[in-house]
């Protein structure tokens, strides 16, 4: 029988950290003279108790059972920790002022948390400190959060190809999960907290105000989208400050853990990785047609065209969801254009999500020495990704990621249209929530919308479709198999 003690102690403690961080935003709304704190204050108590009760359920798992935890408590902790936390980071938005039901309250705290940047919340410039930072804090914990899954155990358990990426120095067997992972966290935590600092300072000299800076720097390195104003970054009009986020999401959207290296004096580390050079020419790519077209078309000219290119491209390429301007009223094309490069994403080990630039890679090498066996049926070839030989099993995992990943966006759009969304708004959406962007395209979730006027059963599908997104589908798509929970 499968041992829960272990995932129960370790879930206990990540509710009481959630809990305990809570009283930040109480804090904040405290001092503001908001009565928002109560709600934050409820909240983190009821965390905490949940927290410490999970921790004594699981107090008997003996520390040899956290050292060599297997596959299968594994698979169950990563599905388990992100929806526990989500769920209980809902709390205070039912509570304070904005006053979510539960079913919006999970989708907001899933969508920080997941960093899609989607939002059911309306008039975000009269939101309280304390909500909009607890957006904030959500989406920015988030981005570790799902770098140190990607790297650290996505790889291990060998989801979607992701073990091209295990670490040289890791341990490559079922056990010391729980240890590598605290290695891991360190180092990319210093990093993490780095690109911050430096975001954070940027937005503060290009205009904002110190809050500001700090929530939307969160929503910027962690490729989340929460802004603090309905119009995003339009609020600002400012070319320094789009030009801070343009920088900083395109680093969110890279391999964090090449940057260690580079920042000790080997740069072609990052500089030289196959998956970083597709990544660039791929928006570099977009800029360009998306500048074109607004010169071809009116809508934009000179540098200004270019501007509004370069960030919405780098936006929704990174899956972060920011805008500067209305793309949607730029056309059926440019509708389109987006929905492609935001189910590609970034790359593997950043905070961005999607396809992975890496899976298309594998993807276009394994058709490339398909064609060459067919013209040269007696050749021998090898399929190599970094100058590293692909194993049958690597490309096996690609393809079959791909084609679930697929299904599960057809799946999802065509059950929006069937509970009565249009189709460009319900594809939009099951691409954007699929590849945690952001928004959508149509009038009711595009980039001047958001997601607050769907009924509930849109809403929960959405939710389970974020989730599923980030945790990179087979994670969760496991746990249905009968044979999962046979010993």
């Amino acid at each position: 029988m499968l041992d829960l003690r272990p995932i129960s102690l370790v879930i206990g403690y990540m509710l009481v950290v959630l809990g305990a961080s809570m009283i930040i935003p109480a804090a904040f709304d405290f001092a503001a003279g908001s009565q928002d704190w109560r709600g934050f204050l409820f909240s983190a108590a009821l965390t905490v108790f949940t927290g410490l009760a999970l921790v004594l359920a699981g107090r008997t798992a003996q520390e040899q059972s956290l050292q060599k935890m297997h596959l299968r408590q594994a698979f169950l902790l990563t599905s388990l920790s992100w929806i526990m936390i989500s769920v209980f980071a809902a709390l205070p938005f039912v509570f304070v002022k904005v006053h979510l039901n539960i079913t919006n309250a999970i989708f907001e705290a899933v969508s920080g948390f997941s960093t899609t940047g989607s939002t059911v919340i309306a008039g975000l410039d009269s939101t309280s400190a304390g909500t909009l930072l607890w957006r904030g804090l959500l989406q920015w914990a988030g981005g570790v959060g799902i770098i140190v899954t990607a790297i650290a155990v996505l790889p291990m358990l060998q989801v979607g190809g992701m073990q091209l990426f295990h670490m040289e120095s890791s341990d490559r067997s079922e056990e010391k999960i729980l240890p590598r992972i605290a290695q891991i966290t360190q180092t990319i935590g210093l990093i993490y907290l780095g690109f911050s600092a430096a975001c954070a300072v940027s937005f503060w000299f290009g205009g904002m105000s110190p809050f500001d800076a700090a929530v939307n720097m969160m929503g910027t390195v962690s490729t989340g989208g929460f802004a603090t104003s309905d119009k995003s970054f339009g609020l600002w009009n400012s070319p320094a400050i789009d030009t801070a986020a343009i920088i900083f999401m395109f680093i969110g959207a890279l391999p964090i853990m090449l940057f260690l290296p580079a920042l000790r004096g080997k740069p072609m580390a990052l500089l030289g990785d196959s998956q970083v050079q597709t990544f660039a020419a791929i928006t570099a790519l977009a800029v360009a047609a998306l500048t074109a077209f607004q010169w071809a078309n009116g809508i934009n000219d000179g540098w200004r065209a270019f501007r509004y290119a370069a960030f919405n491209a780098v936006s929704a390429i990174s899956g972060t969801g920011f805008m500067n301007t209305d793309y949607g009223l730029w056309g059926p094309f440019v509708s389109v254009f987006f929905i492609y490069i935001i189910l590609l994403g970034g790359c593997s080990g950043s905070a961005s999500c999607g396809l992975k630039v890496f899976r298309l890679q594998v993807l276009y090498l394994a058709t490339l020495n398909q064609i060459r066996r067919i013209m040269y049926p007696n050749g021998i070839f090898t399929v190599r990704y970094n100058g590293r030989p692909l194993s049958y099993s690597t490309i096996s995992s690609v393809t079959g990621y791909l084609f679930l990943y697929m299904m599960t966006f057809a799946a999802s759009g065509s059950l929006l249209v069937a509970m009565g969304m249009d189709m460009t708004s319900a594809f939009s959406a099951a691409a954007t929530t699929l590849a945690n962007c952001g928004p959508g395209m149509g009038p009711i979730v595009g980039p001047a919308g958001n997601y607050s006027t769907l009924n509930a059963p849109q809403i929960w599908v959405l939710t389970i479709t974020m989730l599923l997104g980030r945790l990179e589908l087979l994670t969760v798509y496991v746990l249905f198999l009968p044979r999962f929970w046979r010993r």
